[in-house]
């Protein structure tokens, strides 16, 4: 007798796919050490609007840089954004890191050059009233950005990092410079203020960012430069970042030249007069020292690049700070009336110029050809050491 087949068991739906690939991929390696792009192009905008010379069309052309930059800051100011909603894992790895951390305060300085250029340059497409405007916007909130970051840096490198004197570079000059970049542009807001209390406040607590700024790098720099007489040469990759030593010079000379320009007649006498003998008795020394530096760190870097020094995002620390030398020397030109300092001037724009455009060529071929938001590169395989585990 033939037996009844049963029919096959139906057979279960595949199980539905739950994993979802990552959003906003393209911004997951994106750090803060990328508002460099915009301090390095606000800053060639800056510099030349400051340089003895009325060349036709340069004007324009820097005005077209400065709007560059203040894209480029839009641009990442939402990246970055994204970057915190959607990787906020790799935010907090940036924060605990101490070769990233230090790159936050490098967002203050980006809101603050591009402030600047606004009320400098910006003016001539936007109008004076928007222009002042959106410098005092950008103005308030770098600074705040930067006092923070003045703070609470140096804080997680204390309490969270655990640093040692031998890990010192000068990237942990970044958070600390940033008070100084406030204090060289609050002096151009100054004149757009009511006259008595708010002029004389803003005007003092720029000068007080300058002290906060100043002896804080006093006290750092030291580290950077014990390290670097007795630890040997900065690793290929860092030593661009040697250039980052000359912001805080050039930028607190450019600092005591704009609180001459505008004391008289903000603070009594005889304080007025005094920030007008500060200016040079402070800058003169300081840019000798900057001009020290140059060569001693644009040595390090020739040697660098002989064994074999690529590019990376350190490329930007030519720029910035090369660019407050040159404001610094353009204020020393116009309080001592030196024809020395107009050259100087000069010379420091053109390497800014050139460092500018090898920076932009190879940050845009590395966007282009998808090597910079990719992010390090992973091991190549290979035996894995004795001591490593799985996970």
């Amino acid at each position: 007798m033939a037996t009844a087949t049963r029919p096959p068991p139906p057979v279960p739906p595949l199980p539905r796919a739950v994993a979802r690939p990552p959003r906003a991929a393209a911004v997951r390696h994106l750090g803060p050490n990328w508002y460099a792009c915009v301090m390095g192009t606000a800053i060639v905008a800056g510099a030349g609007a400051v340089l003895p010379v009325r060349a036709p069309g340069l004007r324009p052309a820097l005005t077209g840089v400065w709007a560059l930059s203040l894209v480029l800051l839009l641009v990442l100011l939402a990246a970055r954004a994204l970057h915190w909603a959607h990787h906020r894992d790799r935010a907090r790895a940036h924060l605990l890191d101490p070769a990233m951390a230090p790159f936050y305060g490098c967002l203050s300085m980006a809101l603050l050059a591009v402030g600047g250029g606004a009320l400098s340059l910006g003016r001539d497409w936007t109008g004076l009233r928007a222009a002042v405007v959106l410098d005092a916007v950008l103005f308030t909130a770098g600074t705040a950005v930067g006092l923070a970051a003045a703070v609470a840096v140096p804080y997680l490198m204390a309490v969270r990092h655990r640093v040692t004197a031998e890990q010192a570079t000068p990237v942990w000059l970044l958070p600390l410079v940033a008070p100084m970049v406030s204090a060289a542009l609050g002096p151009h807001l100054v004149p757009y203020l009511p006259a008595g209390q708010p002029r004389a406040t803003l005007l003092l607590a720029c000068f007080a960012m300058f002290g906060l700024s100043l002896i804080a790098t006093l006290v750092t720099l030291p580290l950077v430069f014990g390290r670097l007489m007795t630890g040997g040469p900065l690793p290929l990759a860092l030593t661009p970042t040697l250039f980052l030593v000359l912001g805080p010079l050039g930028q607190s000379t450019t600092a005591a030249g704009a609180f001459a320009d505008v004391a008289p007649g903000v603070v009594p006498a005889p304080y007025d007069a005094g920030f007008g003998v500060l200016a040079v008795l402070y800058g003169v020394p300081v840019m000798g020292f900057a001009l020290l530096w140059l060569c001693l760190a644009a040595a390090h870097v020739v040697r660098a690049r002989r064994r074999g020094m690529r590019f990376a995002m350190t490329w930007w620390s030519f720029t910035f700070p090369v660019g407050t030398c040159v404001t610094g020397a353009a204020a020393l030109a116009a309080r001592t009336g030196l024809l020395a300092y107009d050259v100087l001037t000069f010379a420091l724009y053109a390497v800014l110029a050139g460092a500018w455009a090898t920076a932009a060529w190879h940050t845009a071929r590395g966007l282009f050809s998808g090597a910079l938001p990719a992010g390090p590169a992973p091991a190549l395989p290979g035996p894995r050491p004795a001591t490593a585990r799985t996970r």
